[in-house]
């Protein structure tokens, strides 16, 4: 009898162990689940990052040589060509949600209008300043998350949003003619806070078309849209999108940058699939650091010191909202 009680009572003590150890093997796979999640978000922000830095310093010296419109055009077109081939490796499923067709042509619309005002800022203005300016997109991202979408800021966060602000503020400001008693923006500035607001509208449909067709499809569809929202702007406005006077180096880079982009577009969205928009953006949006230290770099360009202030203020601000 004594033998059946000592018995049954290390089996209950082991079956208690079992049950500890399950528990405990259960949260260890939920921490790294949520590490691999992190790491996966942070890795597409930094490819996001970098691709667009490298993206938006190209296209900005290009739109200077050879107009905004024809730099934006064809790299976009040799990053379709990209993507396309990108699809071939994998199967993409053309079985398409109603809803994800209504946002796809919202999607491609947004992103092209957003991109053509930031190449007319490039192309008028100062590249760092409006590299500044264009962090405004992470901003309105955020806000449309929090106000639509039931994303919620954390105390870090909304410092960040606030810093992104004043600094794009300080930056887009002529600091040499408000000496002159003459406030002026600098040029480029309008175009830029017009286009952060299409691309930050952009991102928040972009990840729910990403979530119910998968990153590689929503960048093809999206891709395609762009395409065609070109073609159509080119025909009807009349816009001169050949390049035939342009030389063999110019059209070798304006292919490199597009497949740039398409592989940083096509990354971000892939992050967007599985992580978190309020994450992976402002990692993302900080591509105007890259964007700047090449223009200063390889340019030589100047701004006042207060504008480095505004600068310094939103990179600042986007480490901040990555908390």
């Amino acid at each position: 009898m004594l033998g059946c009680f000592q018995l049954g009572y290390c089996a209950e003590i082991n079956l208690a162990k079992a049950v500890r150890f399950v528990s405990i093997l259960r949260e260890r796979e939920r921490e790294i689940m949520l590490i691999n999640l992190t790491s996966i978000s942070l890795l597409s922000g930094l490819g996001g990052m970098f691709g667009w830095g490298v993206y938006d310093f190209a296209a900005g010296v290009y739109a200077k040589k050879i107009g905004s419109y024809k730099t934006l055009f064809w790299s976009q077109l040799a990053g379709c060509c990209f993507i396309i081939l990108l699809a071939s490796l994998f199967s993409v499923d053309l079985n398409i949600p109603v809803l994800v067709i209504i946002l796809l042509p919202i999607a491609s619309l947004l992103y092209s209008a957003g991109y053509l005002f930031f190449m007319k800022g490039f192309e008028i203005g100062n590249i760092s300043i409006v590299a500044a300016i264009m962090n405004l997109w992470a901003v309105f991202t955020i806000l449309i998350s929090f106000s639509f979408m039931g994303q919620r800021l954390s105390m870090f966060q909304f410092i960040g949003v606030l810093m992104i602000i004043s600094g794009a503020i300080i930056a887009s400001l002529n600091w040499s003619d408000i000496k002159n008693k003459k406030f002026q923006l600098s040029a480029g500035v309008k175009e830029a806070v017009i286009g952060a607001f299409f691309f930050g509208s952009f991102w928040n449909i972009s990840e729910l078309i990403s979530e119910k067709i998968g990153w590689l499809q929503a960048t093809l569809f999206i891709k395609f849209g762009i395409i065609l929202i070109l073609l159509l702007f080119s025909f009807f406005v009349k816009k001169d999108i050949c390049l035939t006077k342009s030389t063999k180096k110019t059209k070798l880079i304006i292919v490199l940058i597009g497949i740039i982009e398409a592989g940083a577009i096509a990354i971000v969205n892939f992050g967007l699939t599985i992580g978190d928009a309020i994450l992976i953006t402002p990692i993302a949006s900080a591509l105007s650091v890259v964007t700047i230290l090449m223009a200063i770099i390889f340019l030589k360009e100047k701004v006042h010191k207060l504008q480095v202030v505004g600068i310094i203020s939103v990179i600042f601000g986007i480490i901040a909202t990555g908390f």
